[in-house]
């Protein structure tokens, strides 16, 4: 066995102390051609476990991983041997807990697992970053938070793409007055399962501007497939660079697998009383699945309440506070996009919250 090494730049890890499976692994790597790092228990994986590419965790040290409190990052696939069946509640009980965007069943995924050690080599460079933005009540605003946020990063030459999780919203593509744009919507990409090319996804979907924007159709389809939501993530951080997510306030499987991946999650939250104690609920349901939940508190606050202080009772660190904004409603109700202008508080805030994820003004990441 490889003794655990810290990762090289482009090298995948993997997570095995099982000898069938680790050997079933390290072949499936070689046929992708790819060179693999490898760490018998999870004290060894924390020296690679950031760094890697894509980490590849034996099923059978699922449950050791989640003890040993290894950080929650993209890119990680529980692999199954065959004793394991397709539909032990177990295994994704286990992926649920350690984060994992995926579950591969030997020897039923060989083939998709020799794609995904090809895809983490050098030259495809990071993923790009997920973010999700979810309101703390009805009417929090986040879905125009998630709106301006995309619109201020490709303004900033950042390659975005905008996904409505939200089947009850309305629409983004409203948001943004894009609804008569042709495109693929949800209910195009409802069965789809696999990978899906990023450059392909990106040309299928509506744009406004230089924005590509996956949302909802009017008809009746208000639920997709965790595999669906995680083939698109997938395809949008590999060919761009930030994925931000309109999320619901009550996260279904779909949902729940955004939070687990993403980078940062930010809870808007109006500064009142009620939007506090909503909020609370809300960060409750979400907060075992993020590993970065930050509250944005929108103002302005009626009561006088004090951003600090229902930061305190969310128990949550500030991402930002977006100050007031006079017209922005009716700019809104007019159909302008959200932080189109680029001036203003919204968008200001925007600025901030990209500048947080080191995406630097030329849309790539700042080391």
């Amino acid at each position: 066995m490889a003794a655990p090494v810290p990762s090289a730049a482009g090298r995948p890890l993997v997570v095995a102390d099982d000898p069938d499976l680790l050997d079933d692994l390290v072949r499936l790597a070689a046929a992708a051609c790819v060179e693999v790092d490898v760490a018998p228990d999870p004290t060894a994986a924390r020296l690679s476990w950031a760094s890697a590419t894509t980490v590849f965790v034996d099923a059978g040290l699922a449950e050791s991983c989640v003890r040993a409190r290894l950080p929650r990052r993209p890119r990680v696939v529980l692999v199954a041997g065959s004793g394991a069946a397709a539909d032990d509640d177990a295994v994704w009980s286990l992926a649920a807990q350690l984060g994992s965007e995926h579950v591969a069943f030997l020897p039923a995924a060989e083939a998709w697992l020799v794609d995904r050690f090809s895809e983490a080599t050098a030259g495809r460079g990071s993923p790009g970053r997920l973010v999700g933005v979810l309101a703390g009540r009805g009417g929090g605003g986040a879905s125009v938070l998630a709106a301006a946020l995309a619109v201020t990063a490709v303004r900033a030459g950042i390659r975005t793409l905008l996904v409505d999780a939200d089947p009850y919203g309305g629409g983004l593509d409203l948001v943004l007055g894009g609804e008569g744009t042709a495109g693929l919507r949800w209910p195009d990409l409802a069965g789809m399962t696999g990978r899906v090319s990023g450059p392909a996804l990106y040309e299928a979907l509506p744009s406004v501007g230089e924005l590509c924007v996956l949302s909802w159709d009017r008809g009746d389809l208000l639920s997709v497939s965790p595999a669906a939501v995680d083939a698109v993530l997938d395809a949008g951080r590999q060919s761009g660079e930030l994925v931000v997510v309109d999320l619901p306030r009550r996260p279904d499987d779909a949902a729940v697998r955004v939070l687990q991946a993403a980078d940062l999650v930010l809870l808007v939250v109006p500064a009142e009383v009620r939007a506090c104690a909503a909020a609370a609920r809300v960060a409750h349901a979400v907060v075992p699945h993020c590993r970065d939940l930050r509250v944005v508190i929108r103002g302005p606050a009626p009561a006088g309440l004090r951003s600090r202080d229902l930061a305190r009772v969310l128990g949550l660190p500030i991402a930002g506070i977006l100050r007031p904004e006079r017209g922005l409603a009716a700019a809104l109700e007019r159909g302008e996009v959200p932080g189109g202008r680029g001036t203003g508080p919204l968008a200001e805030l925007c600025r901030k919250l990209l500048a947080s994820l080191d995406l630097g003004p030329g849309g790539s990441a700042v080391a």
